[in-house]
């Protein structure tokens, strides 16, 4: 098929992270563009002002007229939307061209020279400082997330060089044709798709397969390509860190040369393995080291990646996605460096009953480790509930004196009971949303100022 044989693109979730980069992408080269998604937000709204049309309620005649017409339409939409979901249907009844998500970005893509940033855990962060650095070629990057520098979740560059998260959900990133990729972990993830980790490696394996300049893997990984580590015999290998007022320095020698006092702001050494991994494919490509170098310590985050909300001697609030044990060990490791003698205390919403059924134990023993937790129901997504799993089952695995369940409209009020002066709160669900409010309402009664 070719994309330029459409007119309009309608998108079924269109509010969706990844979803939206594509929706503006194409907006942005003056494809006609609209969509449905479940609840109006920020992105929504930035669409709108690109001139998509989005509507709220799941029905047909909210379609648009003109993208009635299945010969100048394509529509996109994510695994996330349910199979009973009516307008997917009328649209799949009447013979229109629907892709997934990950078919279109690899449609977009396979004309690019692309590099895919692979993974379980790390995948945004590290495609959005590698969409930093490629901005200096005029690469395009599709992001999980929304980079600060650009407060978007794309980086419009031209039509040579791609750069993309290859998302393992769904086996999405088995429809890329990646140049140059890298994995950044292989964590146990997603049972809900792939029944047990092996199928999960398998289809890792399969992915790396599809590489047909360069593989870059951290080391440790039963994966072959260039590998990436920290102190650590590798390829590319970070060294002599140290951390000046809240910045991280370091040096990176690689397998053909060496760049020294490297700045690196983002909190944790997680982050560190991101910024060397995205090191590593710029390097691989041809962007100089210097270039490199100095791109990295202008890359200002992701938002819900360890960001401040507030930050005052007083109270820390900081909002992070990090909806996975492993994650959720990252986030702690990068808060005790950080603030290494103040009491923690996380607020976390679970994702999915079927990740907290399956990582129940992990969960527990990653959030053990916080002063203080508050647990919020579980988010179920795209789920239905599973019998005799809910926070209350999760809770009473967790081993610590103060710990308990809270609702979100108690939630300002058992933070403000609490002794702690560092506030996380985590998870992938609407808490992204809701921590907002919770912010402006500690602002307001507190009486802090950022």
């Amino acid at each position: 098929m070719n994309l330029k044989n459409y007119h309009n693109i309608y998108f079924i979730g269109i509010g969706g992270i990844g979803m939206s980069a594509i929706a503006r992408f194409f907006a942005v080269n003056r494809k006609s563009v609209a969509g449905y998604d479940k609840t109006p937000s920020q992105i929504t709204q930035d669409l709108t002002e690109l001139d998509v049309e989005i509507h709220f309620e799941d029905a047909v005649n909210n379609i648009p007229i003109s993208f009635l017409d299945k010969n100048k339409t394509l529509v996109v939409y994510t695994p996330a939307v349910p199979e009973n979901h009516t307008q997917l249907n009328y649209f799949t009844k009447n013979d229109f061209t629907i892709l997934k998500r990950a078919e279109i970005l690899g449609k977009i893509t396979e004309s690019t020279f692309c590099l895919a940033v692979a993974g379980t855990h790390g995948k945004t962060t590290t495609s959005s400082i590698l969409g930093h650095i490629m901005a200096h070629v005029k690469a395009t990057s599709f992001l999980g997330g929304i980079a600060e520098n650009y407060n978007a979740n794309l980086i419009l560059g031209d039509d040579k060089i791609s750069v993309v998260e290859a998302d393992e959900f769904d086996r999405s990133f088995l429809k890329l044709s990646p140049n140059i990729a890298c994995v950044t972990s292989m964590d146990t993830d997603h049972l809900d798709i792939y029944k047990n980790p092996e199928a999960l490696t398998d289809s890792f394996v399969e992915f790396t397969n599809k590489v047909s300049d360069t593989l870059i893997v951290a080391k440790g990984l039963p994966l072959n390509g260039l590998t990436y580590a920290i102190e650590d015999q590798a390829d590319y290998v970070a060294h002599n860190l140290k951390i000046h007022q809240g910045t991280y320095i370091f040096d990176v020698a690689t397998p053909t040369s060496a760049v020294k006092n490297i700045s690196f702001y983002l909190p944790g050494k997680h982050n560190i393995m991101n910024a060397l991994a995205a090191l590593a494919m710029a390097d691989v490509y041809g962007v100089p080291l210097e270039v490199i170098k100095q791109r990295l310590e202008t890359f200002k985050g992701v938002k819900r990646r360890f960001s401040y909300k507030i930050k005052t001697e007083n109270l820390v609030l900081i909002d992070d996605y990090a909806h996975h044990p492993t994650e959720i060990n990252a986030v702690e490791n990068s808060v005790r460096e950080m603030y290494p003698e103040d009491k923690i205390l996380v607020v976390f919403q679970p994702h999915l009953f079927s990740r907290t059924r399956d990582f129940a134990d992990d969960f527990a023993k990653a959030l053990s480790k916080f002063d203080e937790i508050l647990l919020l129901d579980i988010y179920p997504a795209r789920e239905k509930p599973i019998k005799g799993v809910n926070s209350e089952w999760l809770l009473n695995k967790i081993d610590a004196s103060q710990k308990k369940l809270t609702q979100k409209n108690n939630l300002v009020k058992d933070i403000k009971s609490s002794t702690a002066k560092i506030v996380v709160m985590l998870g992938a669900g609407d808490i992204g949303v809701f921590i907002n409010s919770v912010t402006e309402t500690l602002l307001k009664e507190l009486e802090y100022e950022i």
